[in-house]
């Protein structure tokens, strides 16, 4: 499965920022030693679903080390049999863009 997931705490520093809780969530993942990825809005991150979901309260737990209220959005993709597809996903749809196919909105 693939997990995109976002944590936020609801308290954040002098300027209203919350990079570093943030920073001590993405620390969780990358020490998971899952595949993962983050980008400005989310952390994605793949494995099965025990793992997964493991490192993502892990991760909402240090966040909550630093606000008394946290909140947590979370998309998952759940497709049993498949893994890689963290990058594959993307490779597929890359692909298609780089043989400029027009796909089903062009009618061709």
């Amino acid at each position: 499965m693939i997990v995109a997931f976002s944590i936020s705490p609801t308290t954040g520093d002098e300027t209203g920022g919350v990079s570093e809780a943030v920073a001590a969530a993405v620390r969780v993942v990358r020490e998971s030693g899952l595949p993962h990825e983050t980008n400005a809005m989310f952390t994605n991150i793949e494995g099965e679903w025990d793992e997964v979901m493991a490192v993502v309260k892990r991760a909402v737990d240090v966040v909550a080390e630093v606000s008394p209220r946290v909140g947590l959005v979370l998309k998952a993709d759940i497709r049993p049999g498949w893994d890689g597809q963290l990058a594959a996903k993307v490779e597929r749809v890359e692909e298609i863009l780089a043989r400029g196919d027009q796909g089903p909105a062009s009618g061709a």
